[in-house]
């Protein structure tokens, strides 16, 4: 088994276009050596010297990931914020200028169409007045849906701009952001969740100090018709080195972060994903948002199955798909998520099982291929998260 079988699983790579679309940094990636999978309907790079020596490099240094395949919405509007209430269930009206938050895009039965991110920035009108825009961050595979739906759920005043004029890189590790600030001065006064403007070489960027490997780190987004140049840059600094999707995909595991359309999908309520935090107080005590009975009766009573880490006994990964069963054998949950841990050294996993065996220490069995394997519920993240946050020295 490969490299990139042993951590990704490439084959069960969602695509949703039957001709997949191509980054615009495809070139620099086959030119350095990237081997090329589809994924999210686009043609992504799923590794370069090795999913593990990869892998193991963004926790000790910083690792360059394209992740140019999520959509950058800009949303605007005369009180755009209170407006997309009405389907996240965060407090957006409360948020800061150059403040980011993790949100969810809700059904009306509380499942979960999106999980994203969100920021206020500040902006400057035609007629040369200041004001805000909330610049959000969806996930590839599902933006033209989210943009659909948003379409749908938001007032006809208020103005979506899917930036696919820009490109999106991501610097992740203990090493990135000072790495960074050599090129990108000032990057290294942002904290965790904040986010801002700032220049290359006279190219205007937006950069945020967040990621989805669990270390600490950088997005940055970079119009497209220069990001080649930018790559080239951040890569001639030792610290950094190209990374593709098989070690995004074992580090976000790790850090306990779901991917959706794995661990979240319509038919998964935040509760249930363990996601409790996306829910704002302010919210939860107006009952506002989409889904907010369903989801409320659950944080009251407890959800019938809810999402919970694994440790696997052995070194064999047990993926996405795979059943757990009870002690006569019926299915009683599934897995969402699996694979080998380098940082561990053993094979962990993400899944779905009944509320009363979700406790950390409790013992489960999963079936996969008509091979039993033991695990124990353990604590997320299964390696701590490096955040930077605000007053940390």
């Amino acid at each position: 088994m490969s490299d990139a079988e042993t951590l990704l699983n490439v084959e069960d790579a969602p695509e949703d276009q039957e001709e997949p679309q191509l980054l615009p940094l495809d070139a620099w990636h086959r030119a350095h050596g990237g081997r090329m999978v589809p994924f999210a309907g686009y043609i992504m790079p799923v590794q370069y010297e090795g999913i593990m020596a990869e892998h193991l490099w963004v926790r000790e240094s910083a690792g360059l990931f394209d992740v140019s395949h999520m959509g950058q919405l800009v949303l605007t509007g005369e009180n755009v914020d209170r407006a997309l209430e009405a389907v996240l269930p965060g407090d957006i009206q409360g948020l800061g200028v150059g403040r980011m938050r993790y949100s969810l895009l809700l059904n009306d039965e509380g499942g979960v169409l999106d999980d994203l991110m969100i920021t206020r920035r500040a902006s400057t009108d035609e007629d040369g007045t200041s004001s805000t825009e909330l610049y959000m961050v969806v996930n590839g595979a599902t933006k033209y849906d989210d943009i659909g739906h948003l379409l749908e759920a938001l007032p006809d005043d208020i103005t979506i701009n899917l930036q696919d004029e820009q490109a999106l890189l991501a610097v992740q590790g203990p090493k990135a952001v000072a790495t960074v600030a050599r090129l990108v001065p000032g990057v290294d006064s942002l904290v965790f969740m904040t986010a801002g403007a700032f220049a290359w070489n006279g190219t205007p960027l937006w950069v945020s100090r967040s990621g989805y490997t669990g270390e600490d780190g950088l997005e940055i987004s970079v119009p497209a018709e220069v990001v080649a140049a930018f790559a080239d840059a951040l890569l001639e600094q030792p610290e950094i080195r190209p990374i593709g999707l098989g070690a995004r995909d074992s580090l976000r595991l790790e850090a306990g972060l779901p991917l959706y359309g794995h661990d979240l999908d319509p038919e998964t309520t935040p509760v249930m994903a363990d996601l409790g935090f996306a829910l704002a107080k302010k919210r939860r005590e107006a009952a506002d948002f989409a889904g907010a009975a369903r989801i409320l009766a659950e944080r009251e009573r407890g959800p019938a199955v809810k999402r919970v880490g694994l440790l696997v006994t052995g070194r064999q990964p047990v993926r996405e798909g795979a059943s757990v069963v009870d002690a006569d054998g019926a299915v009683i949950g599934r897995v969402t998520s699996g694979g080998f841990a380098p940082t561990l050294g053993g094979a962990i996993a993400m899944a779905y099982v009944p509320t009363d065996l979700a406790a950390p220490g409790t013992g489960v069995r999963l079936v996969q291929r008509g091979k039993v394997h033991e695990a124990v519920v353990a604590a997320m993240p299964f390696v701590p998260h490096r955040y930077v946050r605000q007053g940390a020295q």
